[in-house]
């Protein structure tokens, strides 16, 4: 096979013999939101200690055909709430995005609050098919007994949730695998989605997908020129996360439209997380992704 940078996504995929690539964390958010998100990358060198230019910082509609541009036929646009009395009204608006959006799988957020398993149990029965969390940005602990309800719903729904757990681009207070790891241990059954492969706690969070039937990791940013030059991940894991991949553990995802280099450079990098064969790309691309958001 020639090297990933040397092909679209497009041709990628049909050498592949799969029907295009299926992308578990990407972000659509209310024009509003989205605009503040990107006030917080234009502070990067300050906040996170590197600048992080907004490749895809377009409108919205051009930003889906972009998306689709790449081969992209089916995505997960993620949301994700920081405070209290966010998480039901995003739910909310991106049930009804999704519906005027024929390949965006609907998703779900939730937040440590009163009546967050109410608000959950309706976004999923309205047809969310993923979660979102982010430990980080909202600053809150997985283990809070607020949530231990809206755990164990996930688990019985078999819904996974997509959760940036580990301690880039910044760490929190609840980041990293322990929190998370407690949350396991409560509800073995969860499916949890490790974001970003868990970096910089790489060898932890792969530890977890290897212990728990539905942990997975996705590959948002990880082995990324912006990645490696503050969180290379350790070669001696390649091994380990290509028996993942060809398992169906581990499944593509980009971050789009949030990052700081073109989407193709997340699929040539692939190898270097040690998914370098035409099984583990066509699991982690495709087969693998899409049935997670099935």
């Amino acid at each position: 096979m020639l090297p990933l940078g040397a092909v679209s996504p497009r041709e990628l995929a049909g050498r592949l013999g799969v029907p295009g690539i299926a992308d578990v964390h990407v972000h659509f958010m209310p024009d509003r939101m989205m605009r503040k998100v990107w006030a917080v990358f234009d502070r990067a060198a300050e906040v996170y200690g590197q600048p992080w230019p907004i490749r895809y910082r377009l409108p919205e509609d051009e930003r889906l055909a972009v998306l689709r541009s790449f081969g992209v036929r089916r995505f997960a646009p993620l949301v994700y709430a920081h405070k209290p009395g966010m998480a039901e009204w995003l739910n909310g608006w991106l049930r009804s995005w999704a519906a005027e959006v024929p390949d965006a799988v609907p998703t779900a957020t939730f937040f440590p609050e009163p009546g967050v398993t109410r608000y959950l149990a309706e976004a999923l029965d309205a047809g969310a098919r993923v979660g979102k969390l982010h430990l980080e940005v909202g600053g809150f602990d997985p283990r809070d007994a607020l949530l231990d309800d809206a755990w164990g719903l996930c688990a019985a729904a078999g819904t996974p949730i997509v959760v940036h757990c580990g301690s880039r681009p910044v760490p929190g207070p609840f980041t990293g695998p322990g929190p998370i790891g407690e949350v396991l241990r409560r509800h073995p059954a969860l499916r949890v989605v490790v974001a970003h492969l868990g970096v910089p706690e790489y060898e932890d969070f792969a530890g977890l997908a290897e212990r728990y039937a539905g942990v997975a990791l996705d590959t948002t940013m990880a082995g990324t020129d912006f990645t490696e030059r503050t969180s290379p991940l350790p070669p001696s894991l390649r091994p380990r996360i290509r028996a993942l991949a060809l398992a169906g553990k581990v499944v593509f995802g980009s971050d789009f439209p949030n990052i700081p280099y073109p989407y193709e450079h997340q699929l040539a990098v692939l190898p270097r997380l040690g998914i370098d064969t035409p099984e583990a790309l066509a699991a982690t691309l495709w087969h693998a992704p899409s049935a997670l958001l099935a």
